[in-house]
């Protein structure tokens, strides 16, 4: 096999073998196909895709490239959560520990925030020594003990992803459907998991910009799951503008608590509660959705996941006493209020501009090796739908005693951020549509 001919047959429109692209993976990690070659390559999937039969095996040849947890002898159905990002996007931090308290088991392998979104790694690594880095013996015993885990990709697992991510964030071929399908799906069925919960946005803050794009990820992704073998549910949720009221690594911690305590804004409650419902009802814990909507609604407001949560965090190295006292969090020194010039109604909210704020003030990254600020973000206060007056508050952003400038900058781009028209404007609905394995 050469690289060249694998590369050419792909720019030309076929469909490649297994041996083929199992040929030119392992050429490639073994350093004899350089990265200028799989770029090459890369990019011919990007603009000529991949059928099912190869998305599965390129998936089945990321997936084994590493190690593949075997959880079989951890007792209960296990059920992961995977979403594609957005801006304010906390749903796994309340979910997996209210999820667990209905019996469903967790393994959750998470990752870091790049770009205008956040990531559920860094969040959580705002509370004071929580770690994500457990080893696979000791997430194993998280998993025993807990019903639920929450870390980062290890060296073990889909090694092979790793790197082609790497080299997709440079070559502009991450929006490939059938790259970020494999990549997605590689590592969470390496976590040895029974089934898989997707939360596909869809909107001006989302990857998937268009409701059709999310569609066919959204696909793309059960029809790996079938093929596995794992049983799949695809929820497309709106991220036209940011969901609950927080963004940033701290703040959405201290968010996430109180959706907790049943005291979190509806959003990002609502979804929480329809997710561990949906996990419940995949685990087979529950015949129906109602039943499964009936125990995790008891579940969260009897304390039961409130308390889950306090565990994990302390099973995970963290301060348990953050449940209780917010002041442990992280919080920047200083906020300036944004407030708006006109009155009427919210039509519009430029979500991705909101997060880049943010990622400005230091709350994101832009290069995967860029360094986070746990303690900075922004509060909003206005959202799709709502009135607003003259002088009422839009945004609040928390940062610390640095440059000026970027202060400013930032409060140019969350003013810009906001369309407030004279006519009312309905707000969004929350869910567009669900989908599943057959």
């Amino acid at each position: 096999m050469r690289a060249y001919d694998v590369i050419r047959k792909k720019r030309d429109g076929h469909a490649l073998t297994r041996p083929e692209m199992e040929g030119l993976l392992a050429e490639y990690l073994a350093g004899r196909v350089p990265d200028y070659q799989m770029s090459a390559f890369l990019m011919a999937v990007f603009f000529r895709g991949m059928e099912d039969d190869e998305m599965e095996a390129w998936t089945r040849l990321m997936l084994h490239s590493g190690e593949v947890l075997d959880l079989s002898d951890v007792p209960g159905v296990k059920i992961d959560k995977h979403s594609t990002g957005g801006v304010g996007d906390k749903i796994s931090i309340p979910l997996a520990p209210l999820a667990a308290a209905c019996g469903v088991v967790v393994p959750m392998i998470s990752g870091r925030g790049l770009g205008h979104t956040g990531g559920t790694l860094d969040k959580l690594e705002a509370i004071p020594g929580f770690r994500v880095d457990l080893g696979l013996g000791r997430f194993r015993r998280c998993l025993e003990t807990l019903g639920v885990a929450m870390i980062g990709q290890t060296g073990e697992i889909a090694p092979a992803d790793k790197r082609l991510y790497a080299l997709r964030d440079v070559t502009a071929t991450v929006e490939s459907i059938p790259l970020i399908a494999s990549s997605i799906m590689s590592k969470k069925l390496a976590e040895g998991i029974d089934g898989l919960l997707l939360d596909v946005k869809v909107g001006s803050g989302a990857f998937m910009k268009t409701e059709g794009r999310a569609r066919e990820l959204a696909s793309a992704m059960l029809a790996i799951c079938g093929k596995f073998g794992k049983r799949g549910r695809a929820y497309l949720t709106d991220m036209n503008q940011p969901l609950g009221e927080q963004v940033g690594n701290a703040l959405e911690i201290r968010e996430s608590i109180e959706v907790l305590k049943g005291s979190g804004p509806r959003d990002v409650t609502e979804l929480t509660l329809e997710f561990a419902a949906a996990m419940v009802l995949m685990a087979g814990l529950e015949p129906e959705m109602k039943a499964a909507r009936d125990r995790v609604g008891k579940a969260l407001f009897d304390g039961r996941a409130l308390e889950r949560f306090g565990r994990m965090v302390e099973a995970q190295g963290g301060d348990p006493r953050v449940v209780d006292d917010y002041d442990l969090l992280p919080v920047g020194p200083q906020r300036t209020v944004i407030r708006a010039d006109s009155g009427g109604w919210v039509a519009l909210v430029d979500t991705e501009g909101l997060g880049i704020a943010s990622m400005m003030l230091g709350a994101g990254r832009e290069k995967a090796e860029d360094g986070v600020n746990p303690s900075v973000g922004l509060s909003v206060h206005a959202k799709v739908g709502d009135r607003v007056e003259p002088g009422r508050p839009l945004v609040t952003l928390w940062h610390g005693d640095g440059d000026a400038r970027t202060v400013e900058a930032v409060m140019r781009r969350a003013v810009g951020a906001y369309c407030i028209t004279q006519e009312p404007v309905e707000a969004p609905k929350l869910v567009l549509d669900v989908l599943q394995t057959a």
